[in-house]
């Protein structure tokens, strides 16, 4: 199995996880396949890079980091296959190297929103949003988190075990526990999968009772997102495809059996409106929903969703 047919698998069975480790395990593994793959001309390079493409972009559909990612390493033009080899490595190096500084950014521009006493409840597992609790829990506020088990494939155990080797005072809630604890919390504190034109939120299943409870509760509710977690193409009416897993992550097939004509639905997003949602804390800075077109159209601008070689289209 090569490398890039590896962390495929591993990208859809979920051994990595998060929107951004997806992105940065996306990125390095086109960078590998582009310096290993054998290659005659730049035709025949350009044709093997598109399938390399497509094998890691129809891992996991709801996570916009993906594709951005992949369209990101994939802007280059050459004509001969160093020059492309190079270009690729290069774009895939800066991606990453981007993407770590953006998760210390958000971490210390999101962790001045947070007070000393505060009580921050999180859901899933998001590495933007463990970076404000942990970045505000190394400036000395006395903070508490709640997290979210996030069933059913426990991502909130990940966030957790963050927390508690950074010696964060953690509590483990059930899912259906949120609104529950929500009285005793003073700030939401959740990742996300990708931002829509509209300044919507679509994040882990579960994300959208949160912020209803929260609203309900008069809780601020913060979002932590890079900026190329922004959908693109959004803007041109696509709506984000909601991914739905396997059944039996929600009951193993031996008990089904017991129901033949039980149906099990396992959605692993949902989507949050943006008029529940506070601010989104992204490493140029705090914004509000509603900005979410400046950054996508000024921010990202049109490159990502159109590459400039055509190795990237056809997909």
């Amino acid at each position: 199995m090569s490398s890039l047919t590896e962390t495929a698998e591993k990208i859809k069975n979920m051994e990595i996880r998060g929107a951004g480790r997806i992105a940065r395990a996306a990125a390095l593994a086109l960078k590998e396949e582009a310096l290993s793959v054998p290659a005659k001309d730049i035709g025949e390079f350009n044709a093997k890079m598109r399938e390399a493409f497509r094998t890691l972009y129809t891992t996991r559909p709801t996570a916009v980091s993906l594709p951005n990612a992949l369209r990101i390493v994939m802007r280059y033009k050459a004509d001969n296959v160093e020059d492309a080899r190079r270009q690729i490595a290069a774009n895939a190096d800066a991606f990453i190297a981007g993407s770590e500084h953006a998760v210390q950014q958000i971490g210390e521009i999101g962790a001045r929103r947070l007070r000393d006493g505060d009580t921050i409840m999180t859901h899933c597992n998001s590495s933007a949003a463990a970076a404000i609790l942990t970045a505000a829990f190394r400036q000395g506020k006395r903070i508490n988190v709640i997290a979210t088990e996030t069933r059913p494939r426990m991502q909130g155990l990940i966030t957790v075990d963050v927390l508690a080797k950074a010696g964060v005072p953690t509590t483990l809630i059930l899912d259906s526990a949120v609104r529950y604890f929500m009285k005793k919390v003073d700030t939401v504190v959740v990742g996300a999968d990708a931002i829509t034109v509209n300044g919507n939120l679509i994040n882990k299943i579960g994300t959208s009772q949160l912020a209803l409870a929260a609203h309900e509760a008069r809780v601020p509710f913060m979002v932590a997102a890079e900026t190329y977690k922004f959908s693109p193409r959004t803007l041109l009416g696509e709506l984000v495809e909601i991914e739905e897993r396997d059944p039996a992550e929600v009951l193993p097939p031996e008990k089904r059996k017991q129901w033949p004509g039980l149906t099990v639905r396992n959605p692993a997003f949902d989507i949050t409106p943006h008029q529940y949602i506070d601010l989104i804390c992204t490493e140029i800075g705090a914004i509000p929903p509603e900005m979410a077109f400046w950054v996508i159209t000024e921010k990202l601008g049109w490159e990502i969703e159109e590459p400039g070689d055509e190795a990237a289209r056809g997909i």
